[in-house]
């Protein structure tokens, strides 16, 4: 028997990446898990990957509320509340201080704030007490890299969301934390550094590693699991790096 056995969990942004790989450990733990995000073929085969009886699958943004209501319409219509969100829905550019638009700001904080933001307050009617939040921030909120200050600045904003929401909702028994992932690999990443870059930009990240590698999604999701089960019980309000020692050594 998994350590989520009967639970039921959400997870954002989960039909690639980190998301997906957190969804499959969290649904190898025995939760029934709700995934979203806005392309549908992912998703789909995000569902046959995990198997149908373990999760589904509401296609949605995260930047638009109604989708968001249908998620959680899906969630109450299961009948059994909800013990786990994950909120891991991002996206990233590189763009120095003087190419940076108003296009760029509405892009990066509308999903990575604002998106986290409601995907946790329209969790809270659901949420049974004990449950445990997770949001998925980045060492770049610490590290100040080179024209990456934007996704910086809203990856800084999502730990300082862990925080503040640990401290309004422990009254319930819910804990909220924060996992940093480093440089993963992930089709975003590869998006990121895409065209003529590509390799470059991913030697540079992965010598930015103390551990000299890229990670694997499926190590960040081991995290996930960690701080969705019990065995995190006394942990509230934290950050865990899952970084390769990008930002500790």
């Amino acid at each position: 028997m998994g350590q989520l056995e009967g639970k039921t969990a959400v997870v954002t942004g989960g039909g690639t990446g980190i998301g997906l790989a957190s969804a499959v450990r969290l649904a190898d733990e025995g939760a029934h898990v709700f995934i979203t995000g806005r392309r549908k073929a992912e998703l789909d085969a995000a569902v046959e990957t995990i198997g149908s009886a373990r999760v589904t699958a509401v296609a949605g943004d995260v930047t638009d509320l109604a989708d968001l209501d249908r998620l959680y319409d899906a969630v109450r219509a299961r009948g059994k509340g909800l013990d786990v969100v994950f909120a891991n829905a991002g996206t990233a550019l590189l763009a120095p201080l003087e190419q940076i638009t108003e296009e760029h700001i509405d892009q990066i904080f509308g999903v990575n704030v604002r998106g986290t933001l409601f995907t946790v307050q329209k969790a809270l009617p659901l949420l049974n007490d004990g449950a445990s939040v997770i949001l998925n921030a980045s060492t770049a909120g610490d590290n100040g890299a080179e024209a990456f200050s934007l996704y910086a600045a809203s990856k800084a904003a999502v730990r300082s969301f862990a925080r503040g929401w640990a401290n309004e909702l422990k009254g319930r028994g819910i804990r909220v934390n924060a996992v940093s992932p480093g440089p993963v690999d992930t089709p975003g990443i590869t998006d990121l550094f895409g065209g003529e870059n590509a390799s470059a930009g991913r030697a540079k990240v992965t010598a930015d590693t103390a551990i000299g590698r890229m990670g694997r999604p499926e190590e960040v999701a081991a995290v996930v699991a960690f701080l969705a089960s019990g065995q995190s019980s006394f942990v509230l309000g934290a950050n865990w790096y899952v970084d390769g020692g990008e930002n500790q050594i």
